[in-house]
């Protein structure tokens, strides 16, 4: 009996040790906003010398939470970033498929840019220009509370003050976290800047959520996939298009696009870390811990990404357009990752 307790443990621990060498690179999925300063902490954290260099893919977030959420093991990611927070719909989904334990790493700020080539006049929008050019139905130009099918097609009909141009707006898919804050912020602020939609929300709230969130399917609003450094190139081509994508990338770019005022406030570092620009949002990686010590490095890259030196005020990821956490959040945030600590099931 003896005999085979000691050979079964021997099995055990010959699967596990096979399981934990398959791989010996940490995998990392997730947001496109989020991949650049990513990939900048997983180039330094290989120079290292001490573990590979992470793999890091953008699926956008809501193709990464897919990914991570659907098992544990060696064939799932280890890490998955995300420009918004998980939801509880996609923390049920990795309780149901074993991933228990999940970390969640907020990491800083981002706002979102409408921005356009330089080779054109700089727009001014509110939030309700927003969301009159873009949404799928919007209250009658002829008067009344009836929605009706967006009939905008130039910026001058949307408002007067706006040039008399043809709407083209290029942005991210619905997979897209970009997309998911950007009609949560951006387009809801604009919808209801109309008081018989705003009061919509007290009575039916799923009709408010699809008339405020809902973008027009007429060709005004080009999807152009996850790669938000393709739009950059499109808006480079193509003067009299906008495109709707992260900061960093309207950092890096400053030479050749500019960002759209929103409600009158310019998108920079200060305006996003003040709150002052409308349409800006957290952003978090998620860690599945029963990978931790079984894929190496894991604990050592999050090290590596909540260290100032990369995610501080001063730090690396900051010239790649990352706004920073206030200090004492930071200081909470690493110490909670360093610990591991899990994260409870979001409130939506």
């Amino acid at each position: 009996m003896r005999r085979s307790l000691v050979a079964a443990a021997v099995v055990l621990t010959a699967s596990f040790s096979a399981q934990a060498f398959a791989r010996d690179t940490i995998s990392i999925v997730g947001s496109s906003t989020v991949f650049p300063f990513s990939t900048a902490v997983a180039e330094n954290f290989g120079r290292s010398g001490k573990f590979k260099t992470p793999k890091v893919e953008s699926t956008g977030t809501g193709g990464g939470m897919k990914l991570f959420c659907a098992g544990v093991g060696v064939d799932f990611p280890d890490i998955t970033n995300a420009s918004r927070a998980m939801k509880a719909s996609e923390f049920d989904t990795c309780q149901a498929n074993g991933v228990k334990e999940i970390v969640e790493v907020k990491i800083g700020f981002d706002g979102i840019a409408i921005a356009n080539s330089k080779a054109t006049k700089q727009f001014d929008l509110s939030l309700k220009d927003v969301w009159l050019a873009l949404a799928k139905n919007v209250p009658d130009p002829k008067g009344g509370d009836a929605l009706v099918a967006n009939p905008y097609k130039t910026w001058k009909e949307v408002n007067p003050a706006l040039p008399d141009a043809k709407i083209e707006v290029m942005g991210p898919p619905p997979t897209s976290g970009t997309r998911d804050a950007f009609v949560e912020l951006a387009m809801e602020g604009g919808c209801n800047a109309f008081p018989s939609i705003k009061e919509m929300k007290k009575t039916d709230e799923k009709k408010h959520q699809a008339v405020c969130q809902g973008i027009r399917e007429d060709g005004i609003y080009i999807e152009a996939g996850e790669n938000d450094n393709l739009i950059v190139q499109k808006l480079i081509a193509n003067p009299n298009a906008l495109g709707i994508f992260g900061y960093s990338y309207l950092e890096q770019n400053t030479n050749k696009i500019q960002g759209s005022k929103i409600n009158g406030v310019v998108p920079t570092y200060d305006s996003i870390a003040s709150a002052k620009y409308p349409v800006s949002r957290a952003l978090y990686f998620y860690v599945k811990k029963a990978h931790v010590g079984t894929i190496p490095g894991i604990a050592e890259y999050v090290a590596e990404f909540t260290n100032d030196k990369a995610w501080g005020e001063e730090g690396y990821l900051a010239d790649k357009g990352l706004i920073a956490l206030p200090k004492d959040e930071r200081a909470k945030v690493a110490a909670a990752a360093k610990a591991m600590t899990p994260m409870a099931k979001p409130a939506h």
